[in-house]
């Protein structure tokens, strides 16, 4: 499983094959019970009034999740297997499922009378576990982009009818002397004013909200910096494109025109 060996040694045949029973531990188990200290060597589960001296630690190896991706990392100690079933892990450079007729040939081959195996890919365990996980994700970027569409399309129109209706102001504002620039300047700050206020108190809001999201996410922090900074910017963006156009046209009618615009 490439789980790497920090110290001590792997099992042997004769671990196998032996009454003394050995065991290894992982780095999370030394640190959690042994305070970090040197586990080679030492014994588990022992009692003396059986003279039993219990399992010897014999190695250390680095963590790894077992059975569920989404659990923290357990103390985990690893045993010599006896028994007389197993499951067996095969890697392969090639596709995992073009493995699958070589070995229910070998294993029929061993005894006919085994029952067939049931074969999974690591990645088909590793989706069937995440499977809810993903779904939420999937249907949370979807509503996310389809909530930040909207927020586009209305700050876009709320601010293109807002400066629609300060055509006849514009029109005063060029008939006493105003040259286009300046009209264009006081519009387009305005507005951009506006979405700056309305990034900060959003911004505000979500630093309180998606704390409680942090269990759902996962590559990206709560308080993503970026993420942030790309919203804000495109509805800076989106309020800047909202006031400029307007403003433009607005500023270019005739005064006159302008002043009978209602």
């Amino acid at each position: 499983m490439r789980i790497p060996l920090l110290a001590g040694r792997s099992f042997t045949q004769a671990d196998f094959e032996s009454t003394h029973e050995v065991t290894i531990v992982n780095r999370e188990f030394v640190r959690r019970y042994l305070e970090g200290g040197n586990p080679l060597g030492l014994h588990l589960g022992g009692s003396a009034a059986k003279d039993d001296p219990g399992e010897e630690i014999i190695a250390v190896v680095g963590d790894a999740k077992y059975d569920d991706l989404k659990k923290a990392i357990e103390p985990t100690t690893y045993v010599p297997f006896k028994g007389s079933a197993a499951n067996f892990e095969l890697r392969t450079a090639g596709t995992p499922e073009a493995l699958i007729p070589a070995v229910r040939g070998i294993v029929s081959q061993l005894d006919s009378h085994i029952p067939a195996p049931d074969f999974k890919t690591q990645t088909e365990q590793i989706d069937r576990s995440l499977f809810r996980e993903r779904l939420v994700a999937h249907l949370s970027s979807f509503f996310g982009l389809l909530a930040l569409a909207l927020a586009c399309v209305g700050l876009y129109g709320s601010l293109s009818y807002e400066v629609t209706r300060r055509t006849r102001e514009i029109g005063i504002r060029t008939a006493l002397g105003a040259q286009q620039r300046d009209v264009l300047h006081l519009v387009v700050g305005q507005g951009i004013a506006l979405a700056v206020i309305g990034a900060v108190v959003g911004i505000a809001g979500a630093f309180g909200l998606t704390r409680y999201l942090q269990s759902l996410l996962y590559g990206v922090r709560p308080t993503d910096p970026a993420t942030f900074a790309g919203v804000a910017i495109l509805l800076t963006v989106v309020s800047l494109v909202a006031c400029y156009n307007p403003a433009r046209r607005a500023a270019r009618v005739d005064p006159m025109v302008a002043l009978r615009y209602e």
